[in-house]
C-alpha cells in the first residue's frame, strides 16, 4: 500500500481531540503523580544528593481503610419482574428470575467480579474513577468484564457524569501487533489494509511508569460507541486502518460500568481522595527529612582535638582505639581531646509534623475513631460495629456508589442476555429430587418471555467483617432461643426478616434461605401425611367391601404393578 494513500481514521481523529483535552487537563500527568503518591514513591524528582528518602507515607493507609470500608458486605444481584399481567405469569416470572440471579452468581464468580470490583474502586479512590467495560461472548452466552484505566476512556462530553447521556464514548487499548491483526481478520479486513497495521511508540499516556515500557511490537486500537436511536452501536478502527464499521450490539445502554469516587461539578469524572493529600504528605515527609538531618547534626557529641599533637588521629573515630599523644601525660589529655554536648532539639517540630498526619487522617475520616480503636475484649461485637458504623457515616456517598455500579453491571448484562437469545438461553432450574435434596436441571428460556419479564434489578448486602459474624452469630442464635425458626412461628420469622433494611447487619439473605428450606420441608411432610391418608384410606374401602369390589381392586393394583414392571 502506497504511504500517500493512508488516511487517519475518523475515529482517530477523535481520538486526538479527547487525548488533547486530557493532556490540557493534566488527565495523564495527575495519574503517575496520584499512583506514585498512594505507592510510596513520594521523592520523585527530588535532588538529595547523599540524604535518604525516608517518608511517613499516610495515604495508603487511609485508602486502603475506605476502599476496606465499601468492601465490608457482600453484595448479591437479585433481578424482579415488574410485569404484573397475570397471576399465572407472575409464578412463571418468579422461578426465571430464580434462574437468573442463578446465572448473574455464576457470571459474578467465573469473571472474578470480587476483585475487579476491588481494583475499581481503588482505582476511583487514588484516581477519581474506576471504569468497567462489558463485552458479550456469544459462543458462551457469558459476559465479559475488563477493568479500564482512567487514561484509557475518552468522553464524548466531559462534563456529564451520566455515562449514559454521552454522545459517544471511546477506550483506548494497547495490543501486540499480531493481536490486532488477528481482530482485523475477523472482521474481514483485507491482507493489504493489514498492511497499515504496524507497531508505535504511543505509550506516553500509559497508566504508570512500568507501562510505559513495553517489549513486545505494540498497537494502539480504539474502540468506539454510540447510539442510533437509542441502541448503541460500535465501530474499531487503528490510526490508519478501519477494522469495524458500524456494528449493532442492540442494547439501549453502553456497556460500560461508572464507579465515581465523589462527584466534582461540571466533571464526569469526579474527585478521588489521593490529590488533595499530596500537599500535607510532602510537608510530612519534609519535616521528617529536616529533623533526621538535625539529629545526624547536632543530636550526638562531637570529638574536638588538636590533632598537632596526636600522632593517630585516625584513632579518635575508632571504638576502643588507643590514641597516641606526642609528649603529653595522661593527666593534660583533656587538654587535647575533648567534646561538645548534643543540642536540645525543639519538640514543636514532632508535634507539628505528627499534628499534620493526625489532622489529615481524621480529616480523611480515616483517624483512630474512624478505625474503631476499640479493645474487642471489653466491648461487645454490637457496642464495636455501633462505634464503626457511625464513624463510617461519610463513607455513605461512595456505599450507594458501589450499588449503583453493581446494578448497571446487572442491567448491562440483562440487556446483552435478551438481545442475543434469539433461539433461548439454557438457565438452571432448581427441582426437588428424587430424595428430597433440590438438584438442578437445564431449562431453555426463550427470548419474548426475557422480555416479557420486564425485569428490575435489586442489589441485596450483607455486612461481612469480623464483628459483623459476631453479631449475625448472636442474630441467629436469639432466634433459635425464641423459637423463631419453629415451623409454628415461621410467619413471625418471615415478617421479621421483610422488615430488615438490606444492608441490616443481620444475616437476610441466610435467613430467607432458611425459611425457604422450611416451608421445603413442610410440603414434602404435608405431601407425605396427604399420601398416608389416601393409603389408609384405600385400604378401610378394601377391608370394608365386598369380596367383588377386593378382587376388582386386586386386579387393578397387579395391572399397575405390570405396566410399572
Amino acid at each position: 500500500m502506497d504511504r500517500k494513500e493512508i488516511q487517519e481514521t475518523t475515529i482517530w481523529a477523535l481520538f486526538e481531540k479527547g487525548r488533547s483535552y486530557h493532556h490540557r487537563m493534566n488527565v495523564y500527568t495527575d495519574t503517575d503523580v496520584n499512583h506514585r503518591m498512594y505507592n510510596g514513591s513520594q521523592w520523585e524528582g527530588a535532588k538529595l544528593g547523599e540524604v535518604e528518602p525516608v517518608q511517613i507515607n499516610f495515604i495508603k493507609p487511609i485508602v486502603k481503610y475506605k476502599c476496606a470500608v465499601i468492601h465490608a458486605n457482600l453484595y448479591a444481584i437479585n433481578y424482579a419482574s415488574q410485569n404484573h399481567e397475570s397471576e399465572a405469569f407472575q409464578q412463571e416470572a418468579k422461578k426465571i428470575c430464580d434462574m437468573l440471579n442463578r446465572y448473574a452468581s455464576r457470571v459474578w464468580d467465573t469473571q472474578k467480579m470480587d476483585k475487579k470490583l476491588r481494583m475499581i474502586t481503588k482505582d476511583a479512590a487514588i484516581n477519581d474513577e474506576g471504569v468497567l467495560y462489558v463485552n458479550f461472548d456469544q459462543s458462551t452466552m457469558m459476559p465479559v468484564c475488563e477493568v479500564i484505566d482512567k487514561n484509557d476512556i475518552y468522553y464524548g462530553n466531559e462534563n456529564d457524569m451520566d455515562i449514559q447521556h454521552q454522545p459517544y464514548i471511546l477506550i483506548r487499548k494497547r495490543m501486540p501487533v499480531v493481536n490486532a491483526q488477528e481482530l482485523a481478520e475477523s472482521y474481514g479486513v483485507s491482507a493489504e489494509q493489514l498492511q497499515a497495521l504496524i507497531g508505535d511508540n504511543d505509550t506516553l499516556e500509559e497508566a504508570g511508569e512500568a507501562a510505559k515500557q513495553e517489549v513486545d511490537d505494540m498497537v494502539t486500537i480504539v474502540y468506539k460507541m454510540y447510539k442510533v436511536k437509542g441502541t448503541v452501536h460500535f465501530s474499531i478502527a487503528s490510526r490508519f486502518v478501519e477494522i469495524a464499521k458500524d456494528k449493532n450490539l442492540g442494547i439501549s445502554r453502553y456497556p460500560v460500568a461508572h464507579f465515581v469516587w465523589e462527584e466534582k461539578k461540571g466533571s464526569a469524572r469526579g474527585e478521588g481522595e489521593v490529590r488533595q493529600l499530596i500537599p500535607n504528605q510532602l510537608e510530612v515527609n519534609k519535616t521528617l527529612m529536616r529533623r533526621l538531618l538535625t539529629a545526624k547534626q547536632q543530636a550526638y557529641p562531637k570529638t574536638v582535638a588538636d590533632v598537632s599533637k596526636i600522632s593517630n588521629p585516625n584513632q579518635l573515630s575508632k571504638v576502643g582505639g588507643v590514641i597516641h599523644t606526642q609528649g603529653q601525660t595522661v593527666d593534660d589529655v583533656r587538654k587535647v581531646v575533648g567534646t561538645l554536648p548534643p543540642a536540645q532539639m525543639s519538640p514543636d517540630v514532632k508535634q507539628i509534623q505528627d499534628e499534620l498526619v493526625q489532622v489529615s487522617r481524621d480529616l480523611a475520616g480515616a483517624g483512630d475513631s474512624a478505625t474503631g480503636q476499640i479493645n474487642p475484649e471489653t466491648a461487645s461485637g454490637r457496642a464495636i460495629l455501633a462505634v464503626q458504623q457511625a464513624s463510617q457515616a461519610p463513607m455513605t456517598e461512595q456505599k450507594e456508589t458501589c450499588k449503583d455500579f453493581i446494578e448497571d453491571f446487572a442491567n448491562i448484562m440483562l440487556e446483552y442476555l435478551i438481545a442475543y437469545s434469539e433461539g433461548g438461553i439454557n438457565l438452571e432450574q432448581t427441582v426437588p429430587g428424587p430424595d428430597g435434596e433440590d438438584v438442578y436441571q437445564i431449562v431453555k428460556v426463550p427470548q419474548h418471555v426475557l422480555k416479557q419479564l420486564q425485569a428490575a434489578v435489586k442489589i441485596d448486602i450483607t455486612p461481612k467483617s469480623v464483628f459483623d459474624k459476631f453479631a449475625q452469630e448472636q442474630t441467629i442464635e436469639n432466634l433459635l432461643l425464641k423459637g423463631l425458626f419453629n415451623p409454628q412461628r415461621l410467619n413471625e420469622l418471615e415478617a421479621y426478616v421483610e422488615a430488615l433494611d438490606d444492608d441490616a447487619v443481620a444475616p437476610k439473605l441466610k435467613l430467607k434461605g432458611i425459611i425457604k428450606r422450611i416451608r421445603q420441608t413442610q410440603q414434602q411432610i404435608a405431601q407425605i401425611e396427604a399420601n398416608s391418608q389416601m393409603m389408609l384410606a384405600r385400604g378401610n374401602q378394601f377391608v370394608d367391601g365386598d369380596m367383588q369390589s377386593q378382587q376388582a381392586q386386586i386386579a387393578a393394583i397387579m395391572r399397575q404393578l405390570g405396566q410399572t414392571a
